[in-house]
């Protein structure tokens, strides 16, 4: 039976799978006592640094901050809660970042501290058994705030995203669970009380295409990417057609077919971003809102704005009509910059363009000084001459019929939104001096205003964005291991049993979510997840089929001719006890040998890079004084 279709393939089955993330044997730790073992770590820190310590002199692997010893002793403080370890070292990780941007005495001190708690949580998860890395990673966990709350549930990896914590998402363990959970090795299983917990997919599904024909693929983050570039490219197709409308369609002021067709796509997109901000607010922390989550909100009012006064148009009085409809079309035209910057994160799962968008992000977050200093000198030098204007008792109106339609409102003074006019002209380098060449007074003015933006608050611009630039490139590796890792679980990490993704979710929120929630066509739970299989099969049959085959048949990581097909000519194999000493089988090179000298004898005369330079020559030193004090015993024994 195909899994849509089976009673047990998504939620019904839930109850009979075992959990690979957590042990339900294993009681959870409370929210009181992992705040008790994070205000242990947090000591043992302050212990560990009580001065301050460079940064990059705890992250790397040779540390002599973060050596074996100090790794068990954390280890050691953590008691019977090993799994609860890691999420607890990130907590006190983000306790220190808020001690170092509220006291800045000490600012360096704690930030060192922050990282060397990262660096234990990756060093730690590095060394744990494969079998509990999942539990480690994204169980999730309760502590008590400082003002008596409890806290959301959060998991360990959930907690290094909210804190952008590059050393440990770019660990090894941490992305072995974010490309199971992108491909769907791993898949959400909803618990009571908004927990989620999560399940390995392979466990419980025949490896057939039967068995993978399931609609819980849809929830995948690797299919939900793909099938959101096809339906966003779609809607670029859709927008470009629809503003060609008024050329074709003038005087006609009915709906146009590809105005429909791009106001129903809106809706959807309208619709899944309102539930995407509620279920961030209601299942995660502000810190998961981003830019673009701000670019959505812009886009959508301008749709919404643009579909009201085309509706005004179709519906409105005749001469009013082909204003309204003028207006439509205005407004609709600023959405064009907007989704076309959008596209950017459709495709940012790939590594180019994810690193373009990082670097854009960091330098939008950076320019807030910039636009912080020129709001400041703007509201100065826009008063100075509006004062200067003022002066003789008598503004001078403004003659551009633009403003004329729009300033006859009593909060706007077409002497002030001229002279704003004239210093953003200014700024973007196209100043008008003949505005102010009979007022000396004003032109001067006006000439400081040019040099102020030109020479100072745009080089302090160039600045910042280099800065942030040459941040991100540094660190680039880093940077998008921990971004992808950001767009993994944001796609999942707000639970939904059933996902029908856009335009198809007005198919959802019109006709089936409507038998969840209304009391007199309420479905049992059992009876509403069957009513979604049905919907959601049909729906989505061809996607779902593409899938299957591709999971069945053609998937490279589970399928070995796939796998050799895709294979670069340059990979090496993996290391092997087989390959260290080899042997000569070449009957021409009879009494030939590769491995006259054993490997082993071969890796003794090798330094030990696991340790500093600093740590090798203290062990040295403690051999020595070992060898010393033996020789010194046996001379006191002779005497």
């Amino acid at each position: 039976m195909p899994g849509y279709l089976n009673s047990s393939a998504r939620n019904g089955g839930d109850a009979e799978r075992a959990s690979l993330m957590s042990n339900v044997d294993e009681p959870k730790p409370s929210p009181q006592t992992l705040t008790k073992l994070v205000r242990r770590l947090r000591a043992l820190t302050l212990a560990l640094l009580p001065l301050e310590v460079e940064p990059s002199e705890i992250n790397v692997p040779t540390s002599r901050v973060i050596t074996p010893q100090v790794i068990a002793a954390y280890r050691a403080a953590a008691g019977d809660f090993q799994d609860a370890l890691p999420y607890c070292l990130l907590r006190a990780r983000a306790e220190f970042m808020w001690d170092a941007n509220h006291n800045y005495a000490d600012y360096d001190e704690n930030v060192a501290r922050a990282v060397a708690c990262e660096v234990l949580a990756r060093r730690i998860v590095h060394i744990v058994e494969p079998d509990r890395l999942g539990p480690i990673m994204a169980r999730r966990y309760q502590h008590v705030q400082i003002d008596g709350d409890i806290s959301e549930m959060s998991s360990t990896l959930e907690l290094a995203i909210d804190q952008h914590c590059t050393i440990f998402l770019s660990s090894t363990e941490a992305q072995d669970v974010v490309n199971d959970l992108w491909r769907g090795d791993l898949v959400q299983k909803n618990m009571a009380n908004g927990d989620v917990d999560y399940i390995r997919y392979s466990d419980n599904v025949e490896h057939s295409f039967w068995g993978h024909l399931d609609i819980s693929r849809l929830s995948v983050p690797r299919y939900q990417n793909m099938f959101r570039i096809v339906i966003w490219l779609f809607f670029l197709v859709v927008y470009s057609q629809a503003v060609r409308e008024p050329l074709e369609k003038a005087q006609d002021q009915h709906w146009d077919g590809w105005e429909v067709i791009l106001y129903f796509m809106s809706l959807s997109f309208i619709i899944e971003d309102t539930h995407k901000f509620f279920s961030l607010l209601k299942f995660v922390t502000w810190r998961a809102f981003t830019f673009w989550n701000f670019v959505s909100f812009v886009t959508d009012s301008l749709l919404t704005a643009a579909f009201i006064f085309r509706v005004m148009s179709v519906y409105g009085d005749g001469d009013h009509q082909t204003l309204f409809k003028l207006r439509s079309f205005q407004v609709l035209s600023f959405v064009a910059p907007l989704i076309w910057m959008k596209l950017v994160t459709v495709f940012d799962g790939y590594k180019y363009i994810g690193t373009m968008q990082i670097c854009v992000a960091r330098m939008l977050k950076e320019s807030g000084i910039f636009f912080a200093l020129l709001s400041v000198l703007a509201l100065g030098f826009t008063q100075g001459l509006y004062a200067l204007d003022a002066a003789d008792g008598a503004a001078e109106s403004v003659s551009e019929v633009w403003f004329a339609e729009i300033l006859n409102r009593p909060l706007l003074n077409p002497t002030t939104i001229q002279v704003v006019n004239l210093l953003v002209q200014a700024l973007l380098q196209a100043p008008d001096y003949q505005r102010y060449s009979a007022s000396p007074t004003g032109l001067t003015l006006y000439y400081l205003w040019s040099a102020v933006t030109a020479i100072v608050l745009l080089n302090v611009l160039i600045s910042l964005f280099s800065s942030a630039y040459a941040d991100v490139v540094e660190d680039a590796e880093a940077q998008y291991l921990a971004f992808f890792a950001s767009k993994t679980i944001g796609m999942i990490r707000a639970p939904d049993s059933f996902v029908y993704p856009a335009p198809f979710n007005i198919i959802e929120t019109f006709f089936i979510a409507p038998f969840e929630f209304f009391p007199i066509i309420h479905l049992s739970k059992k009876n509403y997840a069957k009513l979604n299989r049905y919907v959601m099969g049909m729906l989505f049959f061809i996607p779902l089929t593409i899938i299957a085959v591709y999971e069945s048949a053609l998937d490279p990581t589970k399928n070995g001719w796939m796998n050799n097909w895709f294979r670069g000519n340059d990979e090496g194999a993996d290391d092997s006890p087989e390959y260290r000493n080899p042997t000569v089988d070449d009957p021409a090179l009879e009494g030939k040998q590769i491995s006259r000298v054993p490997f082993e004898e071969l890796v003794k005369v090798f330094p030990n890079t696991a340790q500093s330079s600093e740590a090798t020559i203290l062990k040295e030193i403690d051999s020595l004084k070992q060898q010393i004090e033996a020789l010194t015993k046996l001379i006191q024994e002779k005497q």
